[in-house]
């Protein structure tokens, strides 16, 4: 699920796994375009055994 909110009259985007998740990841435009910058680490990193 995806949600849009606010802080501080910053814009949000919250990552849920289910709509009752009572920890959602939420984060701004300057995380959102560090992600985006770096998204193929973020993948390589996910995908790694543990």
């Amino acid at each position: 699920m995806i949600e849009y909110g606010e802080f501080k009259g910053n814009k949000l985007i919250v990552l849920k796994r289910t709509a009752d998740d009572k920890f959602p990841f939420s984060f701004g435009k300057a995380k959102a375009k560090l992600i985006v910058e770096n998204f193929e680490a973020i993948k390589q990193f996910a995908e790694e055994a543990q």
